[in-house]
């Protein structure tokens, strides 16, 4: 089987793609000024607090930012975000922005028409009410530039995204639009929230979420020793069609989540990754004894997988599919969705990711 590189949440068709300290939402209102008695004094107090609304609104900014494109300015604090692809949504929220379009998602465990069940669910904690969720726009096929345009934003951030040349200059004409740095689908998960905060001028608050978060992993991974020295990867298996696989590169976050969970990365991933800007590469089933070094396997599937693999004569000869240190992420399972790392998505699955990752190494000899 192999993926689609436009659209990354889909596997077996067409790819689409906690802790109590989950989000504060942070206050954009205008600085209060103190006046004086009597009407110069209301005068100057009108004065004062004008100024100081403008200076709130345009603290730190103009801020301009580079991506795979060239360079997006931002001339004053966005209030109405619009986001394209993957984990941009759940960013914002954990830095206390609430979106107002975000992709429909399709793939894994959705609720309330599209939206991930963290992602509701966080918005819910800090009282956005059902008629004030964000709009979802189809990314199916292509972005719907005119599904973000009716939502009137004033910045569309699309890091985490396959966002086209095309799409981008569309995007552009509603409003300021930021795309991802190199390579699509490709932005990891600590770039694109200090990405973000830099976008909404608080980029020391992007630097506390990813702290807060490199914490939360580093604590999760640390229960299992038995995680210590183990290789992993990320890779994709169709039980129907075994004749060939595809393994995520180290360009992807999705290994990169592996690294942040303790497991390091294998020489064969390493070497397979050399050269290219994809993120996953095809391999035939015949090669597939090249893995020989990964401990772990994580992929995409269905609950028959394992044993299709463990009885398919050359996908057998992986060492640890044949012993069963593979862990198999149900595709309509809310894990699914949190291979490809966000904040909230952090938040809520790494502890039960962790775990997962260390019974499949426990069986490593």
């Amino acid at each position: 089987m192999s993926l689609t590189s436009s659209s990354p949440h889909r596997l077996g068709h067409t790819l689409v793609r906690a802790t109590a300290a989950l989000v504060a939402v942070a206050s954009l209102g205008a600085l209060a000024a103190c006046g004086t008695s009597g009407s110069a004094g209301k005068g100057a107090e009108q004065s004062q607090s004008a100024s100081a609304g403008k200076s709130a609104k345009t603290q730190g900014f103009p801020v301009t930012i580079k991506h795979v494109y060239g360079t997006t300015t931002i001339k004053s604090k966005p209030t109405r975000v619009a986001t394209v692809g993957w984990g941009t949504p759940d960013n914002l929220i954990a830095l206390g922005v609430t979106p107002v379009s975000i992709q429909k998602n399709t793939f894994g465990k959705t609720t309330h028409g599209g939206f991930l069940p963290w992602t509701y669910s966080a918005l819910q904690k800090v009282g956005v009410k059902p008629a004030d969720m964000p709009q979802l726009h189809d990314e199916s096929d292509g972005v719907d530039v005119e599904a973000i345009a009716a939502a009137k934003p004033d910045l569309i951030l699309g890091m985490q995204s396959g966002m086209t040349r095309g799409e981008y200059q569309k995007l552009s004409e509603i409003a300021p639009t930021v795309a991802y740095q190199k390579v699509s689908w490709g932005d990891p998960w600590r770039g694109m929230i200090r990405t973000t905060a830099q976008a909404l001028g608080e980029p020391d608050k992007g630097d506390k979420l990813v702290a807060s978060l490199e914490s939360q992993l580093k604590s999760d991974a640390a229960q299992y020793p038995q995680l210590n020295g183990k290789t992993g990867a990320v890779m994709s298996f169709d039980a129907s069609k075994l004749s060939s696989f595809s393994v995520y590169t180290t360009t992807d976050v999705r290994p990169q989540l592996l690294n942040d969970l303790g497991l390091k990365t294998p020489a064969s991933v390493a070497k397979l990754s050399r050269g290219t800007t994809k993120f996953y590469k095809d391999v035939s089933a015949e090669n597939a004894d090249q893995f020989k070094d990964v401990d772990v396997i994580v992929t995409y599937g269905t609950p028959d997988l394992l044993a299709a693999m463990q009885k398919d004569p050359l996908l057998s000869k992986i060492p640890a599919v044949k012993r069963g240190s593979v862990v198999v992420v149900d595709n309509d399972s809310e894990m699914a969705n949190a291979l490809d790392p966000s904040a909230l998505s952090i938040q809520q699955t790494d502890a039960q990711y962790a775990k997962l990752l260390a019974d499949a190494a426990a069986k490593v000899q």
